[in-house]
């Protein structure tokens, strides 16, 4: 990224955690700022950063500067960003600011001195991770906060909520204890909390503001006045909410206004500071009903019938809503802001630049309602054993697939022991990509033990079992996907050829046949490890202690609804294979000894066929030796014959009953699966010790 600011060059030095967008057509600011508007925008300390600037509010921010100064730059989480759409590339910035290292290296190469922080998630009913709202929020200001107060910046502007006041929403004073009922309030809380004592205590110049309910351009088609504008035009109008129902609705460029004059007002007395940035004008939902009504010359009446928002305070009168509204006094006297922008006037110009848009169906697409599908979200769980040229192609392919799939995902990566730098490409991908984590195991444990260590952190609700040396295709986990949907608990990939040596085709073949002759259990045929299993059947698995695992095998035996996919299972891409003849003799023997009695069944079988011949032909001799004498046997022959033949037997019996004795042996010892060295997340190799507990968590909660 080049810049041409006056502190130096932020892109003299590439970075692989950061990287620029192109420009694209169009996109120009809601509305052009006014002279006094520009002349407090040029008056900002520069370079300046807007951190969540793909965002609603970030966005409009960040036209607004750019549309008076060059050294403004926002971020976005990935390209292609709509509403960063037309803006110039070297402004813009794509990075995962929830790594750490992206944003110490976003801060050393920009180098801002004025910072609006408009990240965050949670604020739409449909986003409900509760961990990764608190990370967002909470986690990342604390990181933020500590990053800046090393850099001698002149302002932090945090974009703050009114859902930090929760049930206490009518006029309430920035002096009211905050009473947040639900986890993106709370994390809001915490996140004000961490800038007040940074002000206070740090003398870092921030400030909260508790932003109410903005609207305008780009704002999430999903959302009450992008709908109003949508019908509108139509000719109708959306269903709306309780009409007592209240809103204290700030144009846009209002609220971004307020970011301006907040980082140019900052003086130690109000370090860490909140403010409410409302109009202070409780308008209902009927009245945004009439207004929208005269707009568009709608003549049919409202329907109220969609059901309040699970955040609407329930105390007014009666038992009805209460009122939503602010009380800017202390922002107009401390800040010099206040709202400009009558909500008729407002909604006139969202309408305005609706249709000014030259595709309408591209914009509701847009929406984060159609953002990835969490209901079908997946766990790609990788054993890696010297795969590092492999990972970083596995990642790129799993990334696309899961991208087209649109549904939530991560990908953990086990480095089994590898000898060669696998924990380090894995580290290096962590950085620059957040869904990945890593786990190093301290010596190899063996694929069966890798997978089931990435199933014990696994928080998706399925998992998908793959080698990591790019014989398992990621492609396939799109017809996996459609599988489970469909209602299968299990999608196994079935090996209809692979790309082997003729004996080594010829060996899988046979094991598969052997294995449903000899056991008791039927797993489908030429069905490896490859495979999604719905967190149902992952719990089910976790709660298998026994340590010498098949888990193909587990995965029979557990049941549910199975079905598999066909596909032809290419060679190894990168060095060679680690199996071998002898590795799968032992594959095929830790199987068939892990859910069979057929050679302990055999074995008490010729016990009872020998006892039954040998005494036969025991008859046999001694008649012969009384009524033909000179017919019977006269040398050793038949006796060393049958003593070998009974020796043998018996070391064969020995043998199996040793190995079963030996699977007891091991299991009676109760030692770990494996052994986590480290965990790898954000770019860091961390001790496996530090990782929180709750870090590993599985499918629905702590895994056994």
């Amino acid at each position: 990224m080049t810049t041409g600011t006056t502190r130096g060059d932020p892109g003299a030095d590439a970075n692989a955690g950061v990287r620029t967008a192109g420009a694209t057509a169009g996109g120009a600011p809601s509305s052009a700022p006014d002279a006094a508007l520009e002349r407090r925008i040029l008056g900002l300390h520069g370079p300046i950063l807007v951190l969540g600037a793909s965002g609603f509010v970030g966005a409009n921010l960040l036209r607004m500067l750019l549309a008076v100064r060059r050294d403004a730059y926002g971020t976005a989480l990935r390209f292609p960003a709509w509403r960063l759409e037309g803006l110039p590339e070297e402004n813009v910035v794509a990075t995962d600011l929830l790594v750490p290292s992206n944003l110490r290296a976003l801060l050393d190469r920009v180098r801002p001195l004025t910072v609006f922080d408009c990240v965050a998630y949670g604020a739409y009913s449909y986003e409900r991770d509760p961990h990764l709202i608190h990370r967002t929020n909470a986690v990342f200001t604390v990181a933020l906060a500590e990053e800046l107060a090393a850099r001698g910046i002149r302002a932090l502007v945090h974009a703050g909520s009114s859902s930090e006041y929760g049930g206490a929403s009518a006029a309430p004073p920035e002096s009211q204890a905050p009473l947040p009922n639900s986890h993106y309030a709370a994390s809001k809380v915490a996140a004000a909390a961490t800038l007040g004592f940074m002000g206070r205590e740090r003398a870092l110049p921030c400030a909260n503001l508790r932003l109410y309910s903005v609207y305008g351009p780009y704002e999430d088609a999903s959302r009450l006045v992008p709908q109003l504008v949508l019908r509108g035009l139509a000719g109708e109008l959306p269903p709306f909410v309780d009409p007592a129902i209240s809103r204290d609705l700030v144009y846009v460029d209002d609220a971004c206004e307020a970011f301006v004059d907040a980082a140019l007002r900052l003086e130690p007395a109000i370090y860490g500071e909140s403010f409410n940035v409302g109009t202070g004008t409780c308008t209902r939902i009927g009245e945004v009903a009439e207004i929208a009504r005269a707009e568009f010359g709608i003549a049919a009446a409202p329907v109220f019938d969609m059901p309040p928002r699970a955040w609407d305070p329930r105390t007014g009168g009666e038992g009805g809503p209460a009122d939503w509204v602010a009380d800017p006094t202390r922002a107009a006297a401390a800040l010099g802001w206040r709202a400009r922008t009558p909500f008729a006037e407002g909604l006139r110009r969202t309408r305005a630049w609706v249709e000014g848009l030259s595709d309408l169906d591209a914009y509701r697409a847009s929406s984060k309602a159609f953002g990835l599908e969490t209901g079908h979200s997946v766990s790609a769980i990788v054993a890696c054993y010297k795969d590092a040229q492999a990972i970083p192609i596995l990642h790129e392919r799993l990334t696309a697939t899961f991208e087209k799939l649109g549904i939530d995902y991560e990908i953990v990566f086990v480095n089994d022991g590898s000898p060669d730098d696998s924990e380090e490409v894995i580290r290096a991908i962590s950085a620059r990509d957040r869904r990945v984590t890593g786990i190093s195991h301290s010596r190899n444990f063996g694929s069966q033990a890798a997978f089931r260590s990435g199933m014990e952190i696994a928080t998706k609700n399925a998992c998908v079992l793959l080698d990591g040396d790019l014989q398992d295709p990621p492609e396939l986990i799109e017809a996996f996907v459609a599988k489970w949907r469909e209602g299968f608990d299990v999608v196994y990939g079935r090996r209809v050829a692979r790309e082997a040596p003729f004996a080594m085709r010829v060996a899988y073949k046979a094991f598969y046949r052997l294995f449903d002759r000899f056991s008791y259990l039927e797993i489908p045929h030429d069905a490896g490890d490859f495979a999604l299993m719905d967190k149902r059947v992952v719990r089910a698995m976790l709660q298998f202690p026994e340590r010498d695992l098949f888990l193909r095998g587990v995965r029979a035996f557990v049941g549910f609804r199975q079905t598999g996919v066909d596909y032809v299972r290419p060679e190894r891409m990168f060095g060679r294979s680690t199996n071998n003849l002898l590795r799968n003799i032992g594959w095929a023997k830790k199987g068939i000894l892990s859910f069979s009695r057929a050679p302990l069944d055999a074995l008490s079988t010729a016990g009872v066929l020998g006892v039954a011949l040998f005494g036969l032909l025991g008859v046999a001799q001694f008649t012969a030796k009384l009524l033909f004498p000179s017919a019977a046997p006269k040398g050793i022959t038949t006796v060393l014959l049958v003593t070998l033949f009974l020796g043998s037997l018996n070391l064969l019996a020995i043998s199996l009953v040793g190995e079963y004795i030996a699977k007891i042996f091991e299991e009676v010892k109760r030692r770990p699966h494996f052994l986590r060295r480290a965990i790898v997340r954000d770019g860091e190799v961390r001790d496996a010790g530090e990782v929180p507990r709750g870090a590993d968590d599985g499918p629905g909660g702590r895994a056994p």
